[in-house]
């Protein structure tokens, strides 16, 4: 599958089977979950990546039973295939320029838990280098327009500088707790179980549950 977008869906696809088979539904309701978080997602891209995957050995249809309790046909399971496992461990270790891209990033860190921890790095690090040459590009230009610009275009601009500063500060604090983990010896070595969960992962998490008591 060629293209930037055609292998981020790969990518998406693959990994998200590796957690289990799933059916056509299923499926686009977890692809929306996770590429709708960076991207827009189409539907109509969908099956022809699947035909390709298909074609290519990647994954196998599943028939059920021809009919449910109910009378009803039930829906093709799709499953990844042995060869599928090799080629999501093959786009897992590539952390070279196209996995810093906004196009392609988050995909790749929603399955860290399944990529080399200095893999996870390499891609870190080079996401906050793009980033930081984003920075300097955006305060170049803010600085030399600043006096032509009405308030509300300033202020969408120093907006979407805030943004990018504060994507940077998360990802200092994640290269921090990768390298950390890294450098810490584990109770049981040889186990090669889920990363640790980085800490700025974990407070995230914690947020999002939100606070235990009043509020």
């Amino acid at each position: 599958m060629t293209g930037s977008r055609g292998g981020v869906l790969e990518l998406a696809v693959l990994g998200s089977l590796h957690e289990t088979p799933l059916h056509g539904y299923e499926l686009r309701k977890r692809l929306n979950t996770l590429l709708g978080m960076f991207r827009a997602f189409s539907y109509g891209s969908l099956y022809p990546c699947l035909r390709g995957l298909l074609n290519d050995g990647l994954i196998v249809e599943e028939e059920p039973p021809q009919e449910t309790v109910l009378g009803r046909r039930s829906k093709i399971v799709y499953k990844l295939t042995a060869e599928g496992k090799e080629r999501l461990q093959e786009l897992l270790t590539q952390a070279g320029p196209s996995a810093w891209e906004d196009e392609s990033f988050g995909i790749h860190f929603a399955f860290f838990r399944h990529t080399e921890a200095e893999v996870r790095l390499r891609i870190l690090e080079g996401r906050r280098s793009r980033l930081e040459e984003r920075l300097e590009g955006v305060r170049t230009a803010l600085a030399r327009t600043r006096e032509r610009l009405d308030s509300y275009t300033l202020e969408l601009q120093r907006h979407g500088l805030e943004s990018v500063e504060r994507e940077v500060r998360w990802l200092n604090e994640l290269i921090d707790s990768e390298r950390r983990s890294t450098t810490t010896p584990r109770a049981e070595e040889g186990n090669a179980a889920e990363p640790d969960q980085p800490q700025a992962v974990q407070e995230a998490s914690d947020r999002a549950e939100g606070p235990e008591t009043d509020k």
